[in-house]
């Protein structure tokens, strides 16, 4: 046998050479040929996205205008209320405010706010506003596309699938532009491409900035570690955490030394901010759980659940048949995260959306996913539209009557069919999830091993044995107890 070969028969990932080892079962080439279609498809969607924000947009984005044609965004109004149009610097220039007085986002979402503030500059003081919303659209857009092209890289043979299930989905044509989501979405999507071509150190490098945009890629560190775990991988594992670590440090050092308070506002606030619009304590707290409103108390409940579901994915990484795809355990732990959180506004559909391509690229459950997101999407606009009004909005009935008449409800939803709405969105995640365990349990079943792939975002995890595996070592004890 030779150095590079297991005893299982599979090429060591981590030490195997040459063309196959430096690609994703060959995705390089063939994505270079869907480049082209991908990005078209893409910048349609985007472009189309940006249609639908032009009603809204001749208003001024109204606040009334925006709920009731589902166009609403972060982008336009937050330029004047977090001082951009008094050209402050985020983090280190304080705002008026009640609640904060600096931007409340993670360090490299400011400073992305920053250079488009400074891009817009020559445009006159009225006009500014405008101008950095549509720029900021035009660099959103560039990042849709990044995450298109990374993700069908990162699919193997099913590069066209997952490419166009993100490209073309109704989800990202109603809420890319929503706030910058998209920045961490699409250096995460290029951290699992990086991966799967076998450079951990880069894959570390892009998550650590992934994480300095939006806090959720940190996340996917739990799902590398216990895949590196079971495969005995370390040396990726290690170079991968360094890579976050530097990358991540490089990025907020700097704001941490010189303006400590505004780099503290994000996780303050974060800490803070009490039940928002899409959790499921919003529901709860209505229906005899009064006591999770208060704050304490819900980041005990919220973090617990999500604690106990992370191990719970845990187990499962380590203890299920087949070792899992790395793409399916990352989506598990995302939505872990967001069921039991106490914020889930509507373009978080954007970070699970790479996720589900790659980890479940069957088309009923995604659709049936989309159409629960579509739900929630209007759902929630319409409702916050009737509590802006102060009326009762209408009722579920009253609602699909007016839209089967091709109305848009002017008052509003009433509580009761926003909550439809939330439930219908949770459900259709939760589902999601449910299938990626069986998946998981059942590897016959999983589309990707399926058609004779083993990991193909997987990088040094691809084809690579077990080096532990939790029910060996549980059957290992229970022979020595009998013994």
């Amino acid at each position: 046998m030779s150095p590079s070969s297991s005893a299982d028969g599979y090429a060591d990932p981590e030490v195997s050479a040459g063309p196959a080892a430096s690609t994703p079962s060959g995705a390089g080439g063939r994505l270079r040929g869907l480049v082209p279609v991908l990005t078209g498809v893409t910048s349609l969607v985007c472009l189309l996205g940006w249609l639908q924000k032009q009603p809204c947009a001749t208003a001024g984005f109204d606040f009334v205008r925006t709920t009731t044609h589902g166009c609403y965004t972060d982008i336009y109004p937050l330029y004047f209320v977090r001082g951009l149009n008094e050209n402050k610097i985020p983090y280190f220039d304080s705002f008026a405010g009640d609640s904060f007085r600096y931007v409340e986002y993670p360090v490299l979402s400011g400073a992305f706010m920053q250079v488009v503030n400074w891009l817009v500059q020559p445009f006159g003081a009225d006009a500014r506003g405008m101008a950095f919303y549509n720029v900021t659209v035009v660099l959103l857009a560039v990042l849709a596309v990044v995450t298109v092209l990374a993700t069908a890289y990162a699919a193997g043979r099913r590069s066209l699938r997952a490419g166009l299930m993100v490209a073309l989905s109704p989800s990202l044509l109603l809420t890319a532009y929503i706030n910058w989501d998209l920045l961490a979405v699409a250096l995460t999507a290029l951290a699992v491409a990086a991966w799967s071509r076998r450079r951990p150190a880069l894959a570390g490098v892009l998550l650590g900035l992934a994480i300095a945009a939006k806090f959720y890629p940190a996340l996917f560190l739990w799902p590398f570690v216990l895949l590196c775990v079971r495969t005995g991988r370390w040396r990726a594992m290690g170079r991968l955490l360094l890579g976050t670590a530097a990358s991540w440090l490089a990025v907020n050092l700097p704001v941490m030394l010189f303006a400590w308070d505004g780099w503290l506002t994000f996780y303050s606030f974060s800490r803070t901010r009490g039940i928002d619009w899409g959790s499921i304590f919003f529901i709860l707290q209505d229906h005899g759980l009064e006591g999770v409103a208060e704050r304490d108390q819900l980041n005990l409940v919220g973090t617990g659940t999500f604690a106990l579901l992370a191990l719970a994915i845990g187990v499962l990484a380590l203890a299920a048949p087949r070792r899992p795809r790395l793409p399916q355990l990352m989506l598990l732990v995302l939505i872990a995260f967001m069921l039991p959180n106490k914020v889930w506004s509507p373009q978080y559909v954007l970070w699970l959306l790479p996720l589900v391509a790659l980890a479940r690229p069957r088309l009923p459950a995604y659709l049936l996913w989309q159409a629960g997101e579509i739900v929630y999407f209007f759902g929630i606009w319409w409702y916050l539209l009737s509590v802006s009004l102060r009326v009762d909005g209408a009722g579920l009935s009253g609602t699909l009557s007016t839209l089967l008449g091709f109305d848009l409800p002017t008052e509003g939803v009433d509580t009761n069919a926003y909550y439809v709405a939330l439930l219908a969105r949770f459900v259709t995640v939760l589902l999601l999830a449910a299938l990626v365990v069986r998946d998981i349990l059942r590897p016959s079943g999983d589309a990707v091993r399926a058609d004779g792939d083993d990991d193909p975002a997987g990088g040094v995890l691809d084809k690579a044995p077990d080096a532990f595996r939790l029910s060996r070592r549980l059957g290992t004890l229970r022979t020595l107890k009998t013994a």
